[in-house]
Order: C-alpha cells, then structure tokens, then sequence
C-alpha cells in the first residue's frame, strides 16, 4: 500500500463525544498515529448512545461510539490523578497535534492547556472546539449540538410556518464543524512544516453553523427580512416538495427549477394542458396555487414505486430523488460501488460497518483498518511502546487508579 498522506503524524485526542474527534478519525484513517484518552470514571456520552448490540446498554457496547473513532488507539487514563497528568505530558510531548472539546476552562484546570502544552512541546499543534469559542460573554455556555444548531438559528428556519420550530433530525453544526477543523489543521501543519512554528485553534461549534446560513443572514443584513419557517417549499421554485409514493412512509422529493423543468414534468404526468392552465402556467402562478398544485401531484405520484419513480423523472429531466431510509442506504449502489460502508471487527460488538469518508484521495487512499477501540483497549501498546513505561511501571499505575479499568454504567447514565 502506498504510503499515507498522514503518515509519521502523531495526535493526543482528549477530545470526545462528536465534532472533536471527527477530525482525529480522518487524520487515522490516513495514516496517523492517534491515541484516543478516556478515563472509566467519566466516559465518553457517545459510548452511552443507542444503538447498542443486541439493544444491551454497554460502555463498549454502542455503535455511535466506536463508529466516530475508527482506526485510533484507546487508551484509559485518570486525567485528575496527580500521576495521570504527567502520563498526559508525556503523551503530549509524544504528540504533533493535540485535540480537546471540552467547556473552556478545563483542560486549564487539569493543567493541560495549550499555554502548558506548548511549555512541554513548542511546536505542538493544538485545537480547541466547543459551543461558542474560548472567548466572548457566552464562551461557557456548555452543551451538545442540539443547542448549537438552535442558538445558530437552524430551529427557527425548520418546520411548517403555522406551527412551533423543530430540532433537526441531526445537530447540523455536528456534521459541519469538523471539516473547518480538519482543513484549519492541515493548514497548521503547513504552516509548522515552513516555519517550524506550533499554533493554537480555537473553534466555535455555532460560528461554523451560522456560515451554513449566510443567505438569510445577508437578507436580513440587507433587507431587515427575517427568514421564517417554510415547511418543504422555496421561495423560487414550485412544485418543490415531498410527496407520497407506494409503499409505507415513502416519498420522493421533486424540484422543479426552470420552465423546461416544469414542461418535462407536465409530459411525463400526461397533464400537458396544464402548460396552458392560468393556475399554473408560471412560476408566479405556480407560488399562489401550491397547494392545489402539490395535492394534484401528490395524487399522481402514488402509484409509483419510489426508485422507478426516480428514475422516470431523472430521465425526462426533471429533479426527482428519494427519501432514502437507513435500509436503502446501507444498500445504495453509488454507496456500494465507492465502498462506502466497511466492515470491521470490534472486539465485544463483532462484525460492524463503519461509514469511510466521503472522499477518496487519488494516491494516498483510506485505510479503515481497526474498529473504534474498546475503553482501555490499546494500554498495553500504548504504555509501553509509545510512551516508554516500563511493565513495573504500569502495574504500578493499574494499582493506583492512574490506568482505569472499570465503569459504573448505571452511574454513568443517570448522570447524563
């Protein structure tokens, strides 16, 4: 196998739950060493997040868990024992690139922030990501995602406009913030690599929604328009939405964006009079009878299957894709033929498919090769081989509770 474009880097990932480990997972899955710290006295929520093997409840029994740390190393370690901090320095000045997600303030007060880690290694790379940045009046608001995407106005703008927001199926900030962090410490890498210069990131989970949202943003800038909720329609196009086809909970979604569209779409439904129809014969028109027009297509479109559906109006031109459900993607064809999903063996869920990522570089290719680790489950490796400890050594650790080695489950999840 060709050498990996990240190949020789070597990241301490205190980070956890969702957007900080992102980043340290891409770095792995090409070609970095990344060693992942956790502690059984306070694990990572995602390891306490459904879907579990077997619906069992499990600190190393979840797939939410180990599918955002693929390929890295698991290591446990009580950051708050005396001793754990110095098994943290060490790894720190091990490391390249050194990642936390915790509310500001806490890797300060383990002493392993990065005005500390750069004493240990002064050109270490070090990045920060929380809800709203180490700064500002707001910076320790704590929380997940869901309140990031509604404090960046995400909620206001989903839903129907007669009735109340909706939370987002996912926390959309969760699936945008990690690729600015990503490209922002490839840069410092760079920039470390010309100028032999460490630096510090500092990220705003929030910051990197808001730019998601930079039309209704500008309209009110320029405009003094605040954007509202519009259920499936837009404000420029008609027909746009989803409607109903064969099946249980099936829909396709169909977006017409020009006049050509339009006609396509009349030809195919064999409702060309409708070209002529006052009702509908613009887009303007169109906008003023949605609702008619959506009941009109909605009818016509239940008699297809979704994926022939699809493909009918693909042919003839017209948007038209379906509302895939977690069952139509694990075996989508596009998804299949870029092997999209792997399967790797963890070692207490067993055989798994873990998601690859969503790019493919041309020379220097993935390598997806271990399952996200149990909690513990390279300390062995870790200790030894990286950090230099000594077999005495980390049977002194064990003994004393530097190394964890047990969760309290039913205490950890009451305290989520």
């Amino acid at each position: 196998m060709a050498k990996q474009v990240f190949e020789g880097i070597k990241v301490a990932d205190f980070a956890w739950v969702g957007v900080g480990v992102q980043p340290a997972r891409e770095f792995a899955q090409h070609g970095a060493t990344v060693v992942r710290v956790e502690s059984h006295k306070r694990p990572d929520t995602l390891r306490t997040a459904f879907p579990f093997r077997d619906g069992i409840p499990g600190i190393d029994r979840s797939a939410f868990g180990t599918a955002y740390n693929t390929s890295k190393y698991g290591m446990s370690l009580d950051l708050t024992h005396p001793k754990g901090k110095e098994v943290a320095k060490r790894l720190i000045k091990w490391a390249d690139i050194v990642t936390e997600s915790f509310t500001p303030g806490s890797m300060k007060a383990l002493g392993l922030d990065y005005e500390e880690a750069r004493k240990i290694k002064p050109d270490i790379i070090y990045y920060s990501t929380c809800q709203m940045g180490q700064k500002g009046p707001l910076n320790t608001f704590g929380g997940y995602g869901m309140f990031g995407v509604t404090y960046a106005g995400y909620s206001h703008l989903t839903g129907w406009p007669d009735r109340d927001p909706l939370p987002l199926f996912n926390n959309y900030s969760d699936f945008i913030a990690p690729w600015y962090l990503m490209m922002t410490t490839i840069g410092a890498l760079l920039h470390r690599q010309k100028t032999g210069k460490g630096m510090y990131l500092d990220q705003s989970q929030v910051e990197a929604g808001v730019n998601f949202l930079t039309p209704t943003v500008m309209d009110y800038m320029i405009n003094e328009r605040i954007a509202n909720r519009m259920g499936n329609s837009d404000p420029y196009m008609a027909p746009h939405g989803l409607y109903p086809v064969l099946g249980a909970d099936r829909w396709v979604a169909i977006t017409v964006t020009s006049e050509e569209e339009w006609q396509n779409l009349c030809c195919v439904m064999g409702h060309v009079e409708w070209l002529d129809d006052p009702t509908f014969a613009t887009m303007m028109a169109r906008k003023e009878n949605e609702e008619e027009l959506n009941a009109r297509i909605a009818e016509w479109t239940r008699d297809f299957a979704p994926h022939q559906l699809m493909a009918m109006l693909q042919d003839a031109g017209v948007p038209c894709g379906v509302v895939q459900n977690c069952e139509d993607l694990f075996n989508d064809p596009q998804l299949k033929e870029r092997k999209h999903y792997r399967f790797l063996e963890h070692k207490v869920i067993g055989s798994h498919a873990y998601n690859a990522p969503a790019y493919i570089l041309s020379r220097t290719p993935n390598n997806i090769s271990k399952a996200g680790p149990c909690l513990g489950e390279d300390n062995e490796y870790v200790y030894k081989e990286l950090l230099g400890y000594s077999d005495d050594e980390v049977a002194d650790m064990l003994a004393e509770g530097v190394i964890t080695t047990e969760a309290d489950l039913p205490a950890v999840l009451s305290g989520i």
